[in-house]
């Protein structure tokens, strides 16, 4: 039995000019290593262990967001005009009453080379790592895009990434997985002492 496989695109895009780095970048984006969705389900499935409901809630609440946020991208490759949702960017989250200060004391972590489970600490900490990358990655795209309507979801989408990673990393802190610390006071002047206002 001979098994024949017919390469075929699913559907034919007109590019105005070839772009490769940005055609790697939304090709990792839609379905890569790192892919937004399969990193967003990894740390779904992850979030059933978890023993903090607060990170479990969060992580359950970002993925509505995370998996429109992977359809608007699919609508962009496939169709000839942009969609015409919006991007559920979610408001900036305040929780910590202080941003110099720990609420508690962070908790020291001895790495783990033999992790056959991840534990709260590790999930939060990757889903984070996840969340910086992502975008770092939206903020350069937005500023390549030449499409204003791309240009314009991909702004929405940093935001998305941006609040999502402050909302965990406040939890982090709170729960003693992050440490947080004021410059010191002699460094801050320092920096001051360098910068004057400009007359406008």
């Amino acid at each position: 039995m001979c098994l024949s496989i017919k390469k075929q695109l699913l559907h034919e895009v007109k590019a105005e000019r070839p772009n490769p780095q940005y055609a790697v970048l939304m090709q990792g984006q839609l379905g890569g290593g790192n892919g937004e969705v399969k990193a967003t389900m990894q740390y779904l499935s992850q979030s059933f262990r978890i023993k903090y409901p607060e990170i479990k809630a969060m992580i359950e609440t970002h993925l509505p967001v995370h998996v429109q946020d992977y359809n608007m991208k699919v609508k962009f490759v496939k169709e000839a005009t942009a969609p015409t949702e919006k991007l559920n960017v979610p408001v900036l989250s305040k929780v910590l009453q202080d941003f110099t200060k720990a609420p508690v004391a962070t908790i020291p972590v001895t790495p783990r080379t033999d992790v056959q489970q991840l534990n709260d600490r590790e999930i939060a900490t990757g889903y984070l790592l996840t969340l910086k990358r992502a975008g770092r990655e939206y903020a350069w795209s937005a500023m390549e895009a030449s499409n204003p309507e791309l240009r314009e979801f991909l702004k929405d989408a940093f935001t998305m990434s941006c609040n999502h990673a402050y909302e965990v990393w406040q939890w982090m802190v709170k729960s003693g997985f992050y440490a947080l610390s004021p410059a010191p006071q002699t460094e801050i002047d320092a920096t001051g002492a360098i910068f004057n206002i400009v007359p406008q």
